[in-house]
C-alpha cells in the first residue's frame, strides 16, 4: 500500500514532519534566500486557494509556462493541493506551440513567467477561449483588460478564499485519490506531434518511494536543481525533494551552473549528458591551452586516473607506485576540478540521453562519480538507475524497485510498473500502440546483463540500415566522437539507405575560440571558422581516430562543419537538449545529398 494517497498528502506530510528545515533556496540577483517547509506550506496553500477562488475544479488542468525557478515548484505543488493537474509548457515554446498544448489539454488557468510569456499567449487569445486567467510571476498585474493577474494579487485572492472557506482546502485534498491525474507532460517531440502524457498521483508517489528505497539520497544531502521542470527528469527530482525532504537550490540559468556550484556546494546534481560533455571539452581545451609542463602534468594525471578508475570499477583500490602517482595526480589536477564543483559532490546523475563511457570514466578518475539512469516521460522518468554501490559504466543500471523489464524478440526494451503513464491524453490509438497489457514499449533497443544492468544500444527507429544491408547505431558513434574531439558540440551520423555513413558536425563555441587564438585565427566568426582549413583538418584528425575503432561499414567517409551550433530556438534541439535528428537532416538535406552525388567514387 502506498504511504500517501496523493502528492498533496505527501507534500503536507513533509511540511508537518520537518516544518523548520530548509526546503528550497533560490537566487535573487547575486543573493540567495531560503524557504523552510513551513513557509513553503503557507505559500502553497495561498496559491492553491487562489486557484479555487478562480473556480478551478477537481482535475481541471492548469498550465505552467515558466523556466526553472522556485515559483515553478510552488505553483506545481499548489495545483496538486488544489485538486488540479499541472500542464507543463516549455518557456522556449512558440506562441503556436503554447496554443496547441493549452487547447489540447483543456487548461483553464495559466501561470506565466513574465510579460514576454504573457505576450505569446495574448497573441493567441482568440484561440484560447477556455483560459479564464493568466497569473504572471514577474509582470504587469491587470494587463489585457484584467485577463492577467499579478503574483501578489493572486495570492491575496487565496488569502481571502481561505478566510471565507475555513477547512476548504482540507476537504479538497481529502478527495484526491491515487488514480487521479496529477501531471500532463507533452513529449518534446523529436518526431511528430507532441503527445500529452498522463501521469497520475500514484506515478509520483511511486517515484518518491523509489527515491527513498534506493537508499543513496537523504535529507542530509543538498541538491542543485537547474533542469527544465517542464520535463519529467526535473519533475522527478522535485518529487524526491518533497518525499525525502532534500534541501534544494533552484536556478534554471544554464550559464550560471559552474558559478552556482561553487556557492551552493551541493552533494548531488542531475544533468543531461551535454553538460558533462561541455565541462569535459572545457577542461581538455584549457589543459591544451596551458601547454608545456602543465599539459604534461594533466596528461599524466588523466592516464593515472583512468588506471585507478578501472581498478575501482572492479572493486579494488590502488596500491604501491600507482597509489603514490594517484596521490600526486589528485593534488595537482583532480582536487582543483572537484573544487570547481563546490568540493562536496558525492555523485552526479545523468539522464535524458546516452552518456559516453570515456567521459564518465574521466570524471570518475577525478573523484566525481556520474550515475547514469534511464526512463521516459511515459514512465515518470526514473525507471532504471545505477547506484553508488552498484554502478556499471556503459549501462543505465538496474530496474528501480517495483519495475519489471523484458526484452522483446526484436531487441526493444519493454517495462511495466506504477510509474508508467495512464495513457496519451485524447489519443487512444497512440496509447494502444505504446501500452500492451501494462507493458510500455519504449522504442529503445537494449540488453540486460547477468547482473541485471540494462545497456541501451540505440533507438529502434534511429537505427541506420545502409544500402548494403548493414545496421549502424548512430548514437554510439556520436558518443564516441564526443570523447575524442574536444572541439565538437554535436554530431549527427547519417546513412540510412545510403552506401556509406556521413556526418554533420557543429563546434563548441568556447573550445573553438581557444583553438582560433592558438592558431592565428582570432577575429573570425563561428561561420568563418567552420570553413577554415586548419579547423577542418583538426576535425578530420578526430574523424580518422574515430574510424580506427569502427567496423568498415560504420566509418564516417564524409563530413561537414555546419555554420552554427544547434539550439532549442533554432528547432534542432528539444528543450531537454536532445537532437531532433530528422529536423537536422531535413534542414541540411542539400549537404547530405552532395556527399553521395559522387558516391561510387567514395566506396
Amino acid at each position: 500500500m502506498p504511504k500517501h494517497q496523493s502528492v498533496a498528502h505527501m507534500f503536507r506530510h513533509r511540511v508537518k514532519a520537518t516544518p523548520d528545515l530548509e526546503a528550497f533556496s533560490f537566487r535573487k540577483g547575486d543573493a540567495w534566500s531560503a524557504l523552510s517547509w513551513k513557509q513553503v506550506g503557507v505559500e502553497v496553500d495561498q496559491l492553491a486557494a487562489g486557484l479555487r477562488a478562480l473556480e478551478q475544479g477537481d482535475e481541471d488542468r492548469v498550465g505552467i509556462l515558466c523556466g526553472t525557478r522556485v515559483e515553478w515548484l510552488l505553483a506545481d505543488l499548489a495545483i496538486m493541493v488544489s485538486g488540479g493537474a499541472t500542464t507543463t509548457i516549455y518557456p522556449s515554446s512558440t506562441a503556436e506551440d503554447c496554443q496547441y498544448i493549452i487547447e489540447n489539454s483543456g487548461s483553464v488557468i495559466i501561470f506565466a513567467e513574465d510579460d514576454k510569456q504573457v505576450a505569446k499567449l495574448a497573441s493567441q487569445r482568440d484561440q484560447l477561449p477556455a483560459v479564464r486567467h493568466l497569473v504572471v510571476i514577474e509582470g504587469t498585474d491587470g494587463a489585457h483588460d484584467g485577463w492577467v493577474i499579478g503574483w501578489d494579487a493572486f495570492k491575496k485572492k487565496g488569502v481571502e478564499w481561505l478566510a471565507a472557506n475555513p477547512g476548504g482546502l482540507d476537504e479538497v485534498v481529502a478527495r484526491i485519490t491515487p488514480e487521479r491525474l496529477a501531471t500532463l507532460i507533452y513529449t518534446s517531440g523529436t518526431t511528430g506531434v507532441p503527445k500529452g502524457v498522463e501521469l497520475t498521483h500514484d506515478c509520483w508517489i511511486y517515484e518518491g518511494e523509489v527515491g527513498e528505497q534506493l537508499g543513496f539520497l537523504s535529507s542530509d544531502d543538498r541538491q542543485y536543481l537547474w533542469l527544465p521542470l517542464s520535463h519529467s527528469f526535473g519533475k522527478v527530482l522535485e518529487t524526491f525533494a518533497v518525499h525525502i525532504g532534500i534541501p534544494t537550490a533552484v536556478d534554471g540559468e544554464i550559464p550560471k551552473i559552474i558559478e552556482n556550484l561553487a556557492v551552493i556546494r551541493p552533494t548531488f546534481m542531475a544533468a543531461a549528458p551535454r553538460i558533462f560533455e561541455k565541462v569535459y571539452n572545457k577542461v581538455i581545451t584549457g589543459a591544451k591551452e596551458a601547454g608545456g609542463l602543465k599539459f604534461k602534468i594533466f596528461r599524466f594525471a588523466v592516464a593515472v586516473g583512468r588506471e585507478v578508475s578501472k581498478l575501482r570499477q572492479a572493486g579494488k583500490e590502488p596500491t604501491g607506485l600507482l597509489a603514490f602517482k594517484f596521490k600526486i595526480a589528485d593534488k595537482l589536477v583532480f582536487s582543483k576540478l572537484r573544487a570547481r564543483f563546490g568540493g562536496r559532490v558525492r555523485f552526479f546523475i545523468s539522464g535524458s540521453a546516452p552518456l559516453n563511457r570515456d567521459i564518465a570514466e574521466f570524471f570518475h578518475a577525478a573523484g566525481l562519480l556520474i550515475l547514469e539512469g534511464y526512463g521516459l516521460t511515459e514512465s515518470s522518468a526514473a525507471s532504471f538507475v545505477n547506484t553508488p554501490n552498484h554502478n556499471k559504466f556503459g549501462t543505465v543500471g538496474r530496474p528501480v524497485p517495483g519495475t519489471e523489464v523484458r526484452i522483446a524478440d526484436d531487441g526493444e526494451i519493454l517495462f511495466k510498473g506504477r510509474g508508467v503513464m495512464r495513457g496519451y491524453y485524447r489519443m487512444p490509438e497512440a496509447t494502444a500502440e505504446t501500452l500492451s497489457d501494462g507493458w510500455l514499449h519504449t522504442g529503445d533497443i537494449g540488453e540486460v546483463d547477468a547482473d541485471g544492468h540494462l545497456r541501451i544500444t540505440d533507438r529502434k527507429k534511429a537505427l541506420i540500415k545502409t544500402s548494403g544491408g548493414k545496421y549502424v547505431a548512430p548514437s554510439a558513434i556520436e558518443g564516441a566522437f564526443k570523447a575524442i574531439c574536444p572541439l565538437v558540440s554535436q554530431m549527427v551520423v547519417h546513412g540510412d539507405r545510403r552506401n556509406f555513413c556521413s556526418a554533420l558536425l557543429t563546434m563548441d563555441e568556447e573550445a573553438i575560440k581557444v583553438f582560433a587564438t592558438q592558431n592565428g585565427l582570432e577575429g573570425r566568426t563561428y561561420e568563418q571558422l567552420s570553413q577554415e582549413p586548419k579547423v577542418i583538418a583538426e576535425f578530420q584528425k578526430a574523424v580518422d581516430q574515430l574510424n580506427q575503432g569502427l567496423a568498415s561499414f560504420e566509418t564516417i567517409k564524409r563530413f561537414a562543419l555546419l555554420p552554427r551550433d544547434f539550439t532549442v530556438e533554432g528547432g534542432e534541439l528539444t528543450p531537454s537538449l536532445k537532437v531532433k535528428r530528422k529536423e537536422v537532416e531535413k534542414a541540411y538535406a542539400h549537404l547530405l545529398d552532395d556527399f553521395y552525388a559522387d558516391s561510387m567514387a567514395q566506396v
